[in-house]
C-alpha cells in the first residue's frame, strides 16, 4: 500500500515537475538561511568560547536562561518591551482600520486618492531619518514643538531627555508613519464588498454610518482577526533600531529593551551564549502567544490562521 502511495506520488512530481523546480528557490531559502542557522541555537546552552567552536564549548544546560531570569535587568526588560509593544498595538492596530473604512466611505475618489498618497508617504522614510526628524522636531535649540511651546509662554521640556516621554515618542513616530501603509490591507478587503448591498442598505433608509457598521466591518472581521493574531505574535518583539536610536543615558529607564539588551550583551560584550538564551526566551514568548491568542480567536470567533 505505502509502494502504491509512493508510485502516485512520484507520478504527480512526474506531471507537473515544472511547479516543483519553481518551488526549489524558495526551498533552498529557507533550508539555508532560515533552518541552517538554527544550529547555533545551541550556543543558548553552552559557555561558549570562539577558539573552541561551538560544539567544542562547555555545555552547561540552562545556567543562561538562570543568569538572565535572575538578573536584575530582567524585569526592567519585560516590563520595558510590553510597555511598548501594547502600546504600540493598543494605537497602532485599530487606527489603519478606521482610516481604511473612512477612504472607503468618501465618495469622492479623487480626493480619496490624495489623501491616500499623503498618508502613505512617510512609510517610505527609513528608521535612520525618522529618528533624526524627533530630534530635530524635539530639540530645544530651535525644535519646532519647543519653539511653539515657547511662542505660548510654556517652558521648553527636553522630550528626549525624559524617560517619561519616551514610549510615547517611540509609538505615535511609528503610527504616524505606519497607520497609511497598514490601511491599505483593509482597502483591499472592502474593495470586495458587493456595491448593490450599499445600494440596498440606501433603499432602506440606512445612513452612512450604518452602512459601515452593517456591511463595511461585518466583512472586513476575518481581516482584522487574522491581523491581530500575527500582531499578538511578535509582541516581544519590539523594533531594535529605532529604540536603539532614540536611546541615550537620559532615557535609557524606559528605551532599554529586550532587542537592545541583546545587541549590547552580545555583539557589543561578547557573550555570546547569554544573548542568545535571552533571545530564544523572547522567541518562545511570542510563539506561545501566538498560539494562544489564535486559539483564543478559534474559540469566540471561528476564525484563525489554522
Amino acid at each position: 500500500m505505502n509502494t502504491g502511495k509512493m508510485k502516485k506520488t512520484a507520478l504527480k512530481v512526474k506531471r507537473r515537475w515544472q511547479l516543483y523546480v519553481l518551488l526549489t528557490p524558495a526551498l533552498l531559502y529557507f533550508a539555508i538561511f532560515r533552518y541552517g542557522p538554527m544550529y547555533g541555537l545551541q550556543l543558548a546552552f553552552r559557555d561558549f568560547m570562539p577558539n573552541l567552536g561551538i560544539s567544542g564549548s562547555e555545555w552547561i544546560g540552562l545556567e543562561n536562561f538562570r543568569r538572565f531570569f535572575n538578573s536584575y535587568h530582567f524585569e526592567v526588560l519585560l516590563k520595558n518591551t510590553l510597555t511598548l509593544s501594547l502600546y504600540q498595538l493598543l494605537v497602532g492596530f485599530p487606527l489603519p482600520i478606521l482610516l481604511a473604512l473612512s477612504l472607503h466611505a468618501l465618495e469622492n475618489k479623487k480626493v480619496a486618492k490624495c489623501i491616500q498618497t499623503i498618508v502613505y508617504a512617510p512609510y517610505f522614510i527609513s528608521t535612520v531619518v525618522l529618528v533624526g526628524m524627533i530630534n530635530i522636531f524635539f530639540s530645544m535649540n530651535g525644535g519646532l514643538i519647543n519653539s511653539l511651546l515657547a511662542l505660548l509662554g510654556k517652558e521648553q521640556i527636553l522630550f528626549l531627555g525624559k524617560a517619561s516621554y519616551f514610549p510615547s515618542l517611540y509609538v505615535w513616530s511609528g503610527v504616524w508613519q505606519s497607520t497609511g501603509w497598514s490601511a491599505i490591507i483593509y482597502l483591499a478587503a472592502l474593495s470586495s464588498v458587493n456595491p448593490e448591498l450599499h445600494e440596498a442598505a440606501k433603499i432602506d433608509g440606512a445612513g452612512r454610518f450604518q452602512r459601515i457598521l452593517h456591511i463595511d466591518i461585518p466583512h472586513i472581521v476575518p481581516t482584522i482577526i487574522t491581523l491581530l493574531i500575527l500582531n499578538a505574535g511578535k509582541i516581544m518583539s519590539v523594533g531594535f533600531e529605532k529604540a536603539y536610536l532614540m536611546q541615550n543615558s537620559l532615557n535609557l529607564e524606559k528605551s532599554e529593551i529586550i532587542s537592545t539588551y541583546v545587541y549590547k550583551v552580545g555583539l557589543l560584550e561578547g557573550q555570546y551564549g547569554f544573548s542568545t538564551a535571552v533571545d530564544i526566551f523572547n522567541a518562545v514568548i511570542n510563539c506561545v502567544l501566538l498560539v494562544l491568542v489564535n486559539w483564543l480567536s478559534k474559540k469566540v470567533s471561528g476564525s484563525s490562521l489554522w
